[in-house]
């Protein structure tokens, strides 16, 4: 086990929330389709980072079919400011969730499939292991499903990294989050190095490699092409850019709600480096229309 620093309640608390504006408005879930997810997420006893992640676009995914799976439990190891998946020390560790989870996809009949995963940091192999088998049981089952894996940080385990990527995943994605310079307020156990170092590993063994991060958390137009420059350098295939959204008052308050018509800049932008696909936009999370970064 190791030991997890304690947040302050008072840590993050910032001024009081903003009012968001008209295009941060969403429609909540309903109809037949996402009951039907909803129902099948219930009996497998799966997680999915849709609900852990207070994810916006619940709604039209899951009433798509679709629903990213967050395998090795729904407690984390980490403790970042932005994040409202449970912080702790995980108990569950389910050798049979790789078989559970590619049922469900199987009787989902998803056409694109996207995991991740909490930090399991307390594991000497990360949870690769588990990684390595949910992604084969899938593709055994169903070899038509194509595959994104969106991984923690392995903490320089590159060991652990090759075995969650040789399951036969056709994309891998590891999010940066945000920018070098808000790191240790907003990702205090991550370092932005390591991250970066990670995804251009993922690169050199021939994978399809994306990753996400969010603004409207301080940071400047400069840090953003910064940012985006050295994804470039590594190889990076697909960037996907969204609003933060502060999920409860005790986490890092949202200090701007950056514009549409920002978003669209960061997006020309981005497609000026020279990535493949750059999905910006206030609503966009790092899974989003994951289909399509294929």
């Amino acid at each position: 086990m190791i030991d997890l620093p304690v947040a302050s309640p008072d840590r993050y608390r910032g001024p009081e929330r903003q009012r968001k504006p008209d295009w941060l408005r969403v429609k909540l879930p309903i109809g037949p389709d996402y009951k039907r997810v909803r129902k099948l997420v219930d009996e497998y006893q799966l997680h999915t980072i849709c609900q852990s992640g207070n994810c916006p676009n619940m709604g039209e995914c899951w009433g798509a079919g679709t629903a990213t799976f967050m395998i090795l439990g729904n407690v984390c190891t980490r403790s970042c400011s932005f994040c409202a998946v449970k912080t702790g020390r995980p108990t569950e560790y389910d050798e049979d969730e790789p078989r559970r989870v590619a049922e469900a996809i199987d009787l989902m009949q998803v056409k694109h499939a996207v995991l991740t995963s909490v930090n399991r940091d307390e594991l000497k192999d990360r949870g690769a292991e588990i990684w390595y088998q949910t992604v084969r049981q899938i593709k055994d089952r169903t070899p038509q499903v194509t595959i994104e894996t969106l991984i923690p940080d392995v903490r320089g385990n590159w060991d652990a990294l090759y075995r969650m990527i040789d399951g036969g995943q056709e994309v891998v994605s590891h999010n940066m989050e945000t920018v070098e310079e808000l790191y240790r307020k907003v990702r205090p156990q991550g370092r932005y190095k390591r991250s970066l170092e990670e995804l251009k590993r993922i690169k050199e063994v021939g994978k399809r490699t994306k990753t996400g991060f969010m603004v409207g958390l301080g940071e400047t137009e400069d840090q953003v092409e910064r940012i985006l420059d050295d994804l470039a350098e590594c190889g990076v295939d697909v960037v996907t850019i969204g609003q933060y959204l502060q999920p409860t008052a005790m986490h890092l308050a949202v200090d701007s709600f950056v514009t549409p018509d920002t978003f669209a800049h960061y997006k020309a932008l981005g497609m000026s480096k020279g990535f493949d696909f750059v999905e910006s936009g206030p609503l966009v999370r790092s899974s989003y229309h994951a289909e399509r970064h294929l």
